[in-house]
């Protein structure tokens, strides 16, 4: 009898020993307001890694949006995070905001970021240059908003004759609602929650910004293009146009291939998912995906991009 103990033993020392240990490994994702898309979709995201990604222990982080996002990835104090395109060039590159090349590197290009202009209804302002001398919210310090406004201003010729108040989406809707700004600026995916909200209790305009689209994209090299937000997405009279950027999920250049790999597929494969959160993860596709310039891909993000091309 006791060969046959040893035998038992023997064999489940060799199972434990071939059993794959799962280490719990952080996920914490940099979204931006409460309110706006990236938070949305960063829940979706931090919900679909708790069922599908082994070991991963995510944690949502609302914060500025995509200046602040990229600082925290390259820091090491968020491992995943969106960004616009714009933001995450002057990051790739070491240029204001940012005063060093930072080791950000794409995993997908997710959908299209939209510049909202919000008025009241009835107020007198048509254009951007008509923002001289008013109250203008501009997106929180450290936000793609603030860049992308802080640009529009200059190009109109308004940016040294505008009260600027840097506040985040949610308080940027309450002051316009209370009288205490003229305009608020923000740039976020369609539809954004907030705005749609305040539309629901406030009669609001957006300014048409089209114009600037080509300016900005030659004067700055970046993603700028003319872009039309629906009259469906806040119930407006009709289509506006205004400035389109593409948004960005981006990670250090040092995390492990293995686990931007698993990030990537998860994207695609729970994309249904994620449309729960927010309807712009429907917008993720595989051709699309790919052009994050200037950032590059990932290696892991690589791999699957290669691996899906083939299956």
């Amino acid at each position: 009898m006791r060969w046959v103990t040893v035998l038992v033993v023997a064999l489940l020392t060799v199972a434990a020993c071939g059993e794959r240990v799962v280490r719990p490994w952080r996920l914490v994702i940099a979204t931006g307001g409460q309110g706006a898309v990236y938070y949305a979709y960063g829940q979706g995201l931090a919900r679909a890694a708790r069922g599908h990604l082994p070991g991963a222990e995510p944690t949502v982080l609302s914060t500025a949006a995509s200046v602040e996002n990229l600082r925290l990835v390259a820091d090491g104090k968020a491992d995943v995070a969106f960004a616009l395109a714009d933001s995450a060039a002057l990051a790739f590159a070491g240029k204001p905001p940012f005063d060093r090349r930072e080791p950000v590197v794409a995993l997908a290009r997710l959908y299209e970021n939209y510049t909202h202009l919000v008025v009241p209804a009835g107020s007198g302002i048509r254009r951007p240059a008509d923002l001289r001398g008013r109250v203008v919210a501009i997106g929180a310090a450290g936000s793609g908003t603030e860049l992308i406004a802080t640009r529009l201003l200059t190009a109109a010729g308004a940016g040294r004759d505008v009260r600027v108040r840097r506040l985040q989406l949610e308080d940027s809707a309450t002051a316009l609602r209370d009288g205490s700004v003229d305009a608020f600026f923000f740039s976020g995916g369609l539809p954004t929650g907030t705005i749609a909200e305040l539309a629901r209790t406030t009669p609001i305009r957006l300014i048409d910004l089209g114009d600037y689209a080509e300016r900005l994209g030659e004067h700055y090299q970046a993603f700028y293009e003319e872009r039309s937000i629906p009259a469906s997405a806040y119930g407006l009279t009709g289509p506006v146009r205004t400035v389109g950027v593409p948004n960005y999920l981006v990670v250090n250049a040092a995390m492990p291939a293995d686990r931007a790999y698993a990030l990537t597929r998860m994207l695609f494969e729970q994309k249904d998912a994620l449309a729960v959160a927010h309807p712009e993860a429907l917008h993720l596709n595989l051709r699309a995906a790919i052009s994050t310039s200037p950032l590059p891909l990932h290696p892991g993000a690589v791999r699957y991009y290669r691996t899906a091309k083939q299956s």
